[in-house]
């Protein structure tokens, strides 16, 4: 009888199906046990146990701005930091606020995150691996790094027993990049049940939206395998006060294939304080039913005079923007939709005061 030996990556690609199972199986027993301790609670929301959560990156633009939010609606807020230089700098901008505490963990170590969860109810994922170096901020490689940095929080969520909830951000580019509706038979409608091209991605070389598609899809993986309830926000390019020396990289990684979103009617905005109550309401309506995709965006850039305007905004060349030679009546193939946002925070009360100081577009 002969002997079958199996190659080490076979072995090491079993060893982690396994892993993943045993995870799976825990995080599901978990969430039912937990359901059912939960049923024997009050379900008042200002249950101090329900209202602990933890922000990743909370120094970066946008998590700064749904921390903000969070301590306005009565959450503890847990902000996670990768280095001792961040604790400082939001010491000094959380300094007199009982309901914040800073946390050092890192992306790449699923027990730091662990721990640093440990506590809480939900965790929102807002970080994107940025890459200084390069030309646009965000490379190729970065992309795999932040897939991986998802798959870390993730895991680490799974694992954590007190949290039932995540929210991700992730990116209107996860959804537009498609190929054309007059030659595939694809919907000119693009909403949150529509998915990025990893092909297209990568032969356009988007980096930054093979980052965030890849990341999603980790994310989602996760969670049905763990039974941890997950809402991801596909958010467009994010604007606001001072973004431009706050959110400088971001958004050039962003604007890659630029010119092409605008022809297509897909380049779209959304302020970073309304970008960040639709993630307290979405969290809000997490905690029901409320788990799914999410198209977020207050302001699509459809004529040459918004993208100039942009341009000035954001402090780019009009050119990256748009064609200005374009035709003035060139159709327009693509339609963005955020109509399940909208009729999700209508239903809610802290949506409808969203909707009531910020209305989406």
């Amino acid at each position: 009888m002969g002997v079958l030996f199996r190659s080490e990556e076979t072995l090491v690609s079993e060893l982690e199906q396994l892993r993943r199972k045993l995870v799976a199986c825990g995080g599901i027993q978990r969430r039912k046990d937990g359901e059912e301790f939960k049923s024997l609670k009050s379900k008042l929301i200002d249950d101090a146990e329900e209202k602990v959560v933890c922000v990743t990156s909370g120094v970066s633009f946008l998590g700064s701005a749904i921390v903000n939010e969070l301590l306005v609606h009565g959450y503890s807020v847990r902000v996670i930091v990768d280095n001792p230089e961040d604790v400082n700098k939001l010491d000094e901008t959380t300094s007199g606020r009982p309901n914040v505490t800073v946390v050092v963990a890192k992306l790449t170590d699923v027990n730091s995150l662990v721990e640093a969860f440990n506590g809480c109810r939900g965790v929102f994922h807002t970080s994107s691996s940025i890459d200084p170096a390069g030309l646009s901020g965000y490379t190729k490689v970065m992309s795999e790094v932040e897939m991986r940095s998802t798959e870390n929080v993730m895991e680490a969520c799974a694992r954590t027993e007190t949290v039932r909830n995540c929210v991700l951000t992730s990116s209107l580019l996860a959804c537009i990049w498609r190929d054309q509706p007059e030659s595939t038979g694809t919907s000119r409608v693009v909403d949150h049940g529509c998915w990025s091209s990893f092909q297209l991605c990568q032969d356009k070389k988007l980096w930054f939206a093979l980052g965030k598609l890849k990341s999603e899809k980790v994310a989602w993986k996760i969670a049905q395998e763990s039974g941890l309830k997950l809402a991801t926000i596909c958010s467009p390019l994010i604007t606001g006060s001072n973004f431009h020396s706050r959110n400088s990289t971001p958004t050039m990684a962003y604007l890659k294939g630029a010119r092409e979103m605008y022809k297509n009617g897909l380049l779209a905005t959304v302020d970073v304080t309304k970008l960040a109550k639709a993630h307290v309401c979405i969290y809000e309506e997490l905690k029901e039913n409320g788990s799914g995709r999410y198209i977020c965006f207050d302001r699509v850039i459809s004529t040459v005079d918004e993208a100039t305007k942009l341009a000035a905004e954001i402090r780019v060349p009009v050119g990256t923007i748009v064609e200005t030679t374009l035709p003035i009546d060139s159709p327009i193939p693509f339609q963005l939709s955020n109509k399940k946002v909208s009729d999700l925070m209508s239903r809610s009360n802290l949506g409808r005061s969203c909707l009531n100081e910020n209305r989406f577009y």
